[in-house]
């Protein structure tokens, strides 16, 4: 059977005008991943990333640990039906007073807990888009990405021969919208999967012709063998 590596992207800068950029953390995470492919000689026929710069930073600083030989005759696409919904717009158009993230952080260090209410804001303004009823508010509703990403991975799957291995650096929405669908999941446990998946973590799905099937989900444990204490993030 082929094997598809979701790999979600290290630490990005939360909180930061551009998210869309490794913190030193995230880069360090990416190593790690890559040191732990590294020493399990793990080769791959193919690296797509979802179109997003974390997603790009987060493969090179990985595959920057693989051995040059091991990645010789490695193709590298972009498919941006990898990439991540607008997180920005989601929580504005519930919360349109964040449409500044100066706004959203003067907000948070009033509160007592910054993170629980950052939590509770942004499942709120998560469980708005998934409901449908507010559909025409955003450029891409769930339904609309959901069948984005389970695209393609369908389109991946097509295309790769069932000895191959490919690995995709890609977002927690992504994943969680993936698994979802191979597992027949409801939208409320895929947003509960969106928020414990750990930066550079991976999961993997193994494919055959018509089928497509999970082997593992939301896998860390390289992070804990080679990391610090804090190696292991969310946000």
């Amino acid at each position: 059977m082929g094997q598809i590596y979701l790999v979600r992207h290290g630490q990005a800068s939360f909180g930061a005008a551009n998210y869309d950029q490794l913190s030193p953390l995230g880069f360090e995470q990416a190593r790690l991943l890559g040191q732990w492919f590294a020493n399990s000689r793990q080769t791959f026929q193919r690296v797509v990333c979802g179109g997003m710069v974390r997603h790009r930073q987060t493969a090179d600083s990985c595959l920057s640990e693989l051995p040059k030989a091991l990645l010789a005759d490695t193709e590298w696409l972009t498919d941006p039906g990898f990439a991540e919904f607008d997180h920005v717009e989601v929580l504005v158009k519930h919360c349109p007073e964040f449409a500044s993230p100066d706004d959203f952080k003067a907000y948070a260090a009033r509160q007592p807990d910054p993170k629980r209410a950052f939590e509770n804001i942004f499942v709120a303004a998560m469980l708005r888009w998934m409901g449908g009823e507010k559909d025409a508010d955003y450029t891409e509703t769930w339904q609309q990405f959901q069948a984005r990403c389970v695209g393609a991975l369908e389109r991946l799957a097509t295309q790769s021969a069932a000895s191959e291995s490919t690995v995709v650096f890609t977002s927690g929405g992504t994943i969680s919208a993936i698994c979802q669908h191979l597992l027949a999941l409801p939208d409320h446990k895929a947003l509960e999967m969106n928020w414990n998946i750990a930066n550079c973590s991976i999961t993997k799905l193994q494919h055959r012709p018509g089928k497509i099937s999970l082997n593992y989900l939301n896998n860390f444990a390289h992070l804990e063998w080679l990391g610090e204490a804090n190696s292991v993030t969310y946000r």
